[in-house]
């Protein structure tokens, strides 16, 4: 049983806009709507958020590890002015083809953070834009959780390819996803207080 409520996220695509030529300094990133009020509202409802990204234009030279770091003060800095946090920012700096277990869909980031916070990854919801989010959260025993935001917003209006886990849920961006975190949450409370008043 995880002691703490965490969740994990994407980033390109998922918390800020995407792009096909890498978001490669802070001038760059640019939140998605609603992205930043999600996360408040999931910090307030006492979870954890965590951020699991593929950066591959560290392994093609696209930008340097300081202008990552930048990118993600920026982040962090507009995150404060909405009342929320990310607790951490774990990512691959590698190429497709170089092979290694931290890329997704391999599991190795999502492995890192199980280490770090010393918790089971089994049933933490993984958010994210891309089919390669969705396999690595499966893998690790994740809940997935697709956004159609990004490059999900390929699949609005149609049905999933069968090449995503079956057990992949589908929302429309973070914002509604939060909405539905919380909301089950709620259920499940009340739940559980029908259920000790009927013992009593």
């Amino acid at each position: 049983m995880n002691n703490i409520k965490l969740l994990i996220l994407d980033r390109d695509g998922t918390i800020n806009v995407d792009s096909d030529e890498y978001v490669k300094s802070p001038a760059e990133w640019t939140a998605l709507e609603g992205s930043l009020e999600a996360i408040a509202k999931l910090n307030h409802g006492g979870w954890h958020v965590v951020v699991v990204t593929n950066q591959s234009g560290l392994g093609r030279g696209v930008f340097e590890v300081s202008d990552l770091n930048a990118i993600h003060s920026l982040m962090h800095q507009k995150l404060a002015e909405h009342g929320g946090r990310i607790d951490a920012v774990f990512y691959c700096p590698h190429t497709p083809d170089e092979g290694c277990h931290c890329r997704k869909p391999q599991p190795g980031l999502l492995e890192a953070v199980a280490e770090r916070y010393g918790v089971s990854l089994e049933g933490i919801p993984v958010v994210g834009d891309h089919l390669r989010d969705m396999i690595a959260a499966t893998s690790v025993g994740g809940e997935p959780h697709l956004v159609l935001t990004g490059k999900g917003a390929a699949f609005k209006g149609r049905p999933l390819p069968e090449t995503f886990p079956p057990a992949t849920r589908v929302h429309e961006n973070l914002a509604a996803f939060a909405d539905f975190l919380l909301a089950r949450e709620d259920a499940a409370l009340l739940a559980e207080q029908a259920q000790a008043a009927q013992r009593n």
